[in-house]
């Protein structure tokens, strides 16, 4: 069972929600030099920022933050924030795929680095949408649609009443994870990260092995490399070699999405012109 299954099984199902997405972050520090598996093992315990919506009618977005501990009780929920507490989400850098993203929230601002770059672009990109429908949802609840409201040509918008809540604004985020391709970098980010997991676990798990060969060193000077550690290695490597192939195909598929989607765009707009000028 992953992390996430573990999460969602735990802290979600008993509170009648549904687990959207979940990843792993740390706070962002001044100082530098200290890595994500480092921080983690000095603090003895995981940081994952989770998105849930509620069962429950109307349904609400909720954003908690859950540390994994070592012990008898692993997982722990520590914060929860609605999304209209939700003022902005900042992703730092809208010209590239980058770890580090801002939450502020009414009261506070949380910085984070997520554990991966894939990790924190398949976050902002389910937030988004979440957000979207979220407001549209409360919009339509608050402004039931009557046949004496509908819209007619010509006619002027309704402006916004004061009271109403102000919507989560998106800064500095990349236009493809809020456009409409969203299905196929889902799933080059599920890839990358799947591939950034899999390198961390070996990466832990290579340091035991390594001890008990020192160990088996200092009574035996003959000490042969244990065969399981070798298959892994291979197996990583293929794994590694398909993961990365498949990305570049489903790069190469988004990137006919995307002319495909400016072609659509384009002729919806000539024949909206037609359209008119026939009336």
């Amino acid at each position: 069972m992953n992390i996430q299954s573990a999460i969602s099984r735990e802290i979600f199902v008993p509170r009648d929600e549904k687990l959207l997405v979940a990843i792993e972050v740390r706070r962002r520090m001044k100082r530098k030099g200290l890595s994500f598996l480092n921080a983690g093992r000095k603090r003895d315990y995981l940081t994952y920022l989770c998105l849930s919506v509620t069962n429950s009618r109307p349904a609400q977005v909720l954003i908690t933050k859950v540390k994994k501990y070592r012990g008898t009780r692993p997982l722990a929920k520590r914060s929860q924030w609605s999304v209209e507490q939700l003022r902005q989400v900042n992703g730092i850098n809208p010209d590239k795929d980058t770890p580090e993203f801002d939450l502020v929230f009414d009261r506070t601002t949380d910085q984070w680095v997520a554990s991966s770059a894939a990790e924190k672009c398949m976050f902002v990109q389910v937030l988004y949408h979440a957000c979207q429908n979220y407001w549209e949802a409360k919009l339509a609840q608050a402004n039931p649609a009557s046949p004496a409201d509908q819209k007619t040509p010509g006619a002027p918008e309704n402006k916004k009443s004061p009271g109403a809540p102000s919507q989560t604004s998106f800064v500095n985020c990349q236009q493809k994870l809020m456009g409409d391709a969203c299905s196929v970098n889902m799933v080059i980010y599920r890839c990358k990260i799947f591939l950034n997991r899999m390198k961390n676990s070996m990466t832990a798990n290579q340091g035991q092995p390594q001890r008990e060969a020192a160990v088996k060193a200092s009574r035996s000077r003959s000490s042969p490399s244990p065969p399981a550690v070798r298959k892994m290695g291979n197996v990583m490597r293929r794994a590694s070699q398909v993961l990365s192939e498949r990305g570049e195909r489903l790069m190469r598929a988004d990137d006919k999405t995307s002319h495909l989607l400016h072609g659509a765009k384009q002729f919806a707009e000539a024949a909206q012109k037609l359209t008119l000028k026939q009336i």
